[in-house]
């Protein structure tokens, strides 16, 4: 079994002024390339919304609580859905998977013409029993990810932030590194303290290199914070599905009765297929009617309660 080197680090300065992430995430997005099929660009673009997805979800999520990230571009690439959870985990799939395009002016795989530069990205978080998911989203400002997620954490969440996102995909398509890190201004921080930051950012190497060098998710924290950090917690990340044959069931007890009885009598089975892992789950005929009569009992039932409702008499108080 290989040996998992994926985690993320959580660290805060020592003075409160700045909280900062950092994270590992190259067997994450080798796994995601490995089930997708992805070709360099399309993997550029879906590890870097996956690094993303993470750093945002365990630090803005608790509990038990969810995160869809979608992004939807002007680019071969189409769309991107990732989901994240506080613990770690992140899926994803994406429009196109198969996007190789030569290198940018930097010479470095061109997300932003794989992905586009018009387009939008929006957050999603949901708990158990929320009826009504917060959604933010924002306009793309570049088309290269880390960006446009750092301009989501200014305008959605009124926190300004730093994010680098990083994928170093080999000339067999597998991925030899990704990662990324996250840091947020909070409140107490001086402009000169944040202009500071913001020098140190601009000569940070990019991500892939500094983990190419042999950096730990620490290492490149400590060149922008040296010894003020003090780390909060360190935590395994990973590609992780949960689908399950009853989640497929429920979704197909949504589709029309007259659509469920055509899959009975035509085809007598139905294959679904989850998008994120690729996992297929097989329905008999027999687990097909019964969902059909299911579906029909539960109608049969809503219409008779309906019905009650409908023969109350009215209370008409009048004077």
């Amino acid at each position: 079994m290989t040996k998992t080197t994926d985690y993320l680090v959580k660290s805060i300065t020592k003075d409160g002024k700045f909280r900062a992430y950092a994270v590992n995430a190259t067997q994450l997005v080798e796994k995601a390339h490995e089930i997708h099929d992805t070709w360099s660009a399309s993997s550029a673009a879906l590890g870097r919304t996956l690094i993303g997805t993470v750093l945002l979800a365990t630090a803005g999520l608790e509990g038990e609580a969810g995160m869809t990230v979608k992004i939807q571009g002007n680019g071969p690439v189409g769309y991107i859905i990732a989901d994240g959870t506080a613990n770690g985990t992140v899926k994803g799939y994406m429009g196109n998977p198969h996007v190789n395009l030569p290198a940018n002016s930097k010479g470095k795989i061109d997300v932003a013409g794989a992905l586009g530069t018009k387009g939008t990205l929006s957050v999603t978080k949901m708990a158990p029993g929320d009826k009504t998911p917060y959604t933010g989203e924002v306009n793309l400002v570049s088309g290269e990810l880390g960006d446009d997620f750092a301009y989501y954490l200014a305008q959605s969440e009124q926190i300004p932030s730093a994010v680098g996102l990083s994928v170093f995909v080999n000339p067999d398509e597998s991925i030899q590194v990704a990662g990324g890190f996250m840091i947020q201004v909070l409140p107490g921080a001086s402009d000169e303290e944040i202009s500071k930051l913001e020098e140190k950012l601009k000569g940070l190497p990019l991500v892939s290199e500094m983990l190419r060098d042999g950096d730990t998710p620490e290492d490149i924290l400590g060149k922008l914070f040296g010894d003020q950090l003090k780390i909060l917690d360190k935590m395994p990340v990973r590609y992780e599905c949960n689908c399950n044959k009853q989640r497929f069931a429920h979704a197909l007890e949504s589709i029309s009765a007259d659509d469920l009885k055509k899959l009975i009598d035509e085809d007598h089975h139905a294959e679904t297929v989850c998008q994120f892992c690729g996992k297929k789950y097989e329905f008999t005929e027999d687990e097909l009617q019964l969902i059909y009569d299911k579906k029909l009992a539960d109608a049969a039932a809503d219409q008779e309660t309906a019905a009650k409702e409908g023969t109350k008499t009215p209370n008409t108080d009048q004077k």
